[in-house]
Parts: C-alpha cells; structure tokens; sequence
C-alpha cells in the first residue's frame, strides 16, 4: 500500500533521493507531520514493478549527486515483504544507494536479507524516558533499542534522528539520555537534532483529529544549540 513518492534533497539520506512513502504505521506521535500515513487502507495498491519503473526514471541524476532511494512512510517495516523486494530491486537493478527510513519499533519483522540490502537506516528515536516515548507515541521504547542494538551488531551504518519538542521531549536528561546512547553503539555516524514544528496541523484537522500541541512553539536557536551540544559533547557528528 502506497502513500506517494518524491525525489529529496539532503532530507532523507545523502544526496538526492526517490522516497517511497508506504502506508500504514503502528505509532501516533503527537507531533507527526503525516496522520495521513497511518492507516493501511488510505494508501493504493501499487506494484514493485510500477515503483522501479519510476525510480529508473531519474536514476542518472540520482547516481550524479551522490543519492539513491529511500523508503520511508508511515512505517515502512509494517509491509516488510514489500520494502524488501523494493530495497533488493533499488540495489541490485538500480544500482542505488538504499536507506530504510523507520522508527524501529518493528525492527524485528526486518530479516537478515532485507537489512543487507540496506545501505543505512535513519532511525527515528523520539525519547529515551519509557514514559515519555509512551506519551509521545502510544507505544514501548524497548523494540527501539533491540533494533538499534541489533543493527550495531551488523555494523550497519545509522543516522539517528530526534525531534527537539519543547516541554515534552527537551528535558536535558533525555536528551542527554539519548545521546549516549548513540555513542555507545559504534555504527551512528551522525544525528540529526530535529526542531518541532506544525506543518502537519492542518492535515490533523482535516482528518478530524485533535493536534494537541497546537500552541507549543518551535524550539527557540538556543533550545536548539543547547540539544546539539549534548550529542556533540559525545562525540557525535550533529546536524
């Protein structure tokens, strides 16, 4: 089931990259930009061979800045048969660069075969504190880190990625929390320090949906410089 495509540049992996947004995923994230990637059945049936075809399509431009393909969502593990053909076919057809865009909450429905076609995972941790991750996305922190555990064992390389929220997730100990963990992993060769902001709000009032953090602000320069000096104060390549 697929929600859209998109070619991106230095948003989703390196260089320019064909993004794949599949439907579906299990996490509510009280600040999540596309609600209208959670459900399975708001996606279209769409075929590997329709999605390649595409991405052939501007495969001579991505080779020439340095991208590749991407697939993201939603959550692209909750269809982990599908993202493995398409990561399976992006490499070996294609010749492309491949990164899995996920928050790793359904890290163990990913098989050996579909991580090996993965060049890099960009992975998504929204906090440290059991908790808080709860209240920000309805779900546990522990698949998170099994995954993010598990892919340091393959030596699989990770950006880490983490949404500055100010007066939910900007505690100086989950930051801090978060950082070293990353650290201590080996394989993070950079993260980026996300600061929150709504331009998803309105797609939460079309669909009905209450966006509870309507009136939180954005983080402010120093709110946001004071998070990444916690990861750099690590050893962490920060953006």
């Amino acid at each position: 089931m697929l929600h859209s495509w998109d070619l991106s540049t230095g948003v989703d992996g390196p260089g320019t990259r064909f993004v794949t947004f599949l439907s579906g995923c299990p996490l509510r994230c009280l600040y999540c930009h596309n609600p209208d990637t959670w459900r399975l059945r708001d996606g279209r049936r769409a075929s590997a061979d329709e999605i390649v075809r595409e991405a052939a399509k501007y495969g001579q431009f991505i080779h020439t800045s340095g991208g590749g393909a991407t697939i993201s969502g939603g959550e692209p593990l909750l269809q982990p048969v599908f993202s493995g053909e398409l990561f399976h076919r992006f490499k070996h057809e294609l010749g492309l660069h491949t990164a899995l865009d996920t928050s790793g909450y359904l890290g163990a429905r990913a098989t050996d075969a579909l991580l090996a076609d993965v060049d890099l995972v960009l992975l998504d941790i929204k906090s440290w504190d059991p908790w808080l991750y709860r209240q920000v996305t309805g779900r546990d922190l522990a698949p998170t880190l099994d995954f993010a555990r598990r892919l340091a064992d393959l030596g699989k390389e990770v950006w880490v990625r983490f949404v500055l929220v100010p007066g939910l997730t900007d505690p100086a100990e989950n930051v801090e929390g978060i950082a070293a963990f990353a650290a201590s992993l080996g394989n993070v060769t950079r993260v980026d320090v996300l600061p929150f902001h709504k331009l998803g709000a309105a797609k939460w009032q079309a669909l009905g949906l209450e966006f509870t953090l309507a009136d939180t602000p954005g983080p402010t320069a120093e709110q946001a410089a004071t998070a990444r000096a916690t990861f750099t104060a690590h050893g962490l390549l920060v953006f």
